[in-house]
């Protein structure tokens, strides 16, 4: 295979650096292998001394250096977080997208391959979507990740890629266990195991999560998703009375553009669940048993 050189080169965190895809160099490294990542919510936890105003990338590999790019402070968010992060084991990637005018904007690791030469991380970044909401207070779209602890040098390669996702989920207020509630997003570049999600606390931006990477899943899955859901646009709907007695629930979450339609729906075959809807049903069901 070819080594794609990016005028982006990393070199374990000693700086924040440009994102490019310019200046290409071809050199015989090796077949590419999958590198499994964590996603990582640092905001929880941390917040970054100084927001980059032009598109940057920054590979930390030590407690001092973390200190050098960023402010600890108590969890902000709404599930408990671990900010602890083993520099032995771990280096926490960061990539900004830079100053934006407004709120829309995202910043997004989907996949990192390995060679003989070096470790290529893959983003894209996305714009605001037609008919979204947007603030016009400026944001600066971020996203952290933390990856096996290397001694190869790092570069970022940008991708064109959907942010559309499903997000499909097992739950139970009632069960024991750190991971018994089973939560996955499915979309064109990966998949996604949320870890440790909390009953009723669907801000998945709040949970870290392991990859797999597989290429349609969210293309295959939605051809799946019956005209009666499809046709709620955006709206809100329960089927059943879901985890009323104790029985759990399924969960799902269908992404298009700006619209995000989430249904609950009743693990007992209930009166206002259509053929279709129990088809699906159990479509997720055996969906979420696959990915286990």
């Amino acid at each position: 295979m070819k080594k794609l050189m990016l005028s982006l080169f990393i070199a374990f965190g000693f700086s924040a650096c440009s994102l490019s895809n310019d200046d290409m160099n071809n050199v015989d490294c090796g077949v590419n292998t999958e590198v499994a990542f964590t996603g990582f919510p640092l905001l929880c936890n941390y917040a970054v001394k100084s927001l980059p105003t032009n598109p940057a990338a920054i590979v930390v590999n030590s407690t001092e250096r973390m200190e050098y790019y960023f402010t600890k402070h108590e969890n902000t968010c709404t599930v408990a977080s671990d900010p602890n992060i083993d520099f032995t084991q771990k280096f926490l990637v960061g990539i900004f997208a830079g100053a934006k005018p407004t709120s829309g904007y995202a910043i997004k690791i989907t996949s990192i391959v390995e060679n003989n030469c070096q470790i290529v991380i893959n983003f894209y970044e996305k714009s605001p979507q037609n008919g979204e909401t947007l603030s016009s207070a400026p944001t600066y779209p971020s996203d952290f990740i933390l990856i096996p602890k290397t001694s190869k040098p790092i570069v970022f390669n940008r991708t064109t890629e959907s942010s559309d996702n499903i997000v499909i989920g097992s739950f139970n207020s009632k069960c024991i266990g750190t991971d018994c509630q089973k939560f996955f997003q499915l979309n064109n570049y990966n998949i996604q195991k949320f870890q440790n999600v909390v009953a009723g606390n669907y801000d998945f931006s709040q949970y870290k999560y392991s990859t797999t990477t597989k290429r349609d899943e969210y293309t295959t899955f939605s051809k799946s998703i019956p005209t009666e859901i499809l046709n709620l646009k955006g709206q809100t709907k329960t089927y059943g009375t879901p985890d009323s007695a104790d029985q759990g629930g399924i969960y799902f979450e269908f992404t298009q553009g700006a619209v995000v339609t989430k249904i609950y729906i009743d693990n007992a075959d209930t009166a206002d669940q259509s053929t279709e809807v129990k088809l699906f049903k159990k479509t997720i069901q055996d969906k979420i048993t696959s990915l286990k």
